[in-house]
């Protein structure tokens, strides 16, 4: 889901490394639809002071969706072992890098699953899901790619009808025009936004990061937050908003600062037009 794929390593076989992992993909996520935080809770889990951990369910159920190598969602879910943390993503090597680190930190709160965005309601029932993590979300900066967005309207949309109430959709980016397009889709799909940040990182240091936020960070990037819930579902869902990234855009087109992933054409040839 990432426009920065990750490239296959020399002498890694996919398909060995999959099935050496299988234990932490579920390749049939729609037959748990319902009952996640029951299905997978083990029987025995060991807490951090030696103690043994039972009950019938985890407490909640946490969606990283995009989840790309995994170093948000494992780092997630070895903070807060009474959560259960999904991992989605579409590409086999990140599934295959998620799926090893799940299974060698031995991690018995995570399970990633092969799928795209508009799979959620097929994959989770109303309510089940309380947090959709979007970490740097592909931008797709054209008109005709904005329905491939993860903050697109209809996306949002499908997320509504998994969110437990209260439930958040958590927004991570570089990219103040994604972020800004977010803003008038939430809007329109009825969401209210409980939290923005010009510097999520700053707000929140010890928070986990994924491997592309640390790798866009060494770059310069700043990481910019939106937490949105659910509010009242709106009459009207007119699409009312411009669809090009190219109209949420500075004026200054990042002159001498960072621009953000996926947008370096876009903006290096309208600064050509421009000049």
């Amino acid at each position: 889901m990432h426009a920065m794929h990750a490239r296959l390593p020399k002498h890694f076989v996919l398909e060995e490394r999959l099935e050496r992992y299988a234990d932490a993909i579920e390749v049939c996520p729609t037959s748990f639809r319902g009952r996640w935080a029951h299905a997978c809770w083990p029987l025995e889990e060991p807490s951090a002071d030696g103690a043994t951990l039972r009950g019938a369910s985890f407490g909640e159920v946490r969606v990283d969706l995009g989840c790309g190598k995994g170093g948000f969602v494992t780092e997630s879910a070895r903070r807060t072992p009474d959560v259960l943390f999904v991992g989605v993503d579409a590409e086999p090597l990140c599934m295959a890098y998620t799926a090893q680190h799940i299974v060698e930190e031995g991690l018995r709160n995570a399970v990633v699953v092969p799928a795209l965005g508009d799979a959620l309601p097929r994959i989770f029932a109303p309510g089940e899901v309380s947090v959709i993590h979007l970490n740097f979300p592909t931008p797709y900066p054209r008109k005709r790619d904005a329905s491939r967005r993860l903050v697109a309207l209809e996306r949002l949309l499908d997320y509504r009808r998994v969110l437990a109430p209260g439930g958040t959709v958590r927004l991570r980016t570089d990219s103040q025009p994604l972020r800004d397009f977010t803003l008038t889709q939430l809007a329109i799909a009825g969401y209210e936004v409980v939290y923005a940040s010009e510097d999520e990182r700053a707000d929140h240091p010890d928070e986990p990061a994924s491997e592309y936020e640390r790798r866009l960070c060494s770059q310069g990037a700043t990481v910019l937050g939106l937490w949105a819930t659910p509010g009242a579902q709106p009459d009207d869902l007119t699409q009312t908003a411009s669809l090009s990234l190219v109209d949420y855009l500075p004026k200054d087109l990042f002159e001498g600062g960072y621009v953000p992933h996926g947008m370096e054409q876009t903006v290096y040839n309208l600064r050509r037009r421009k000049r």
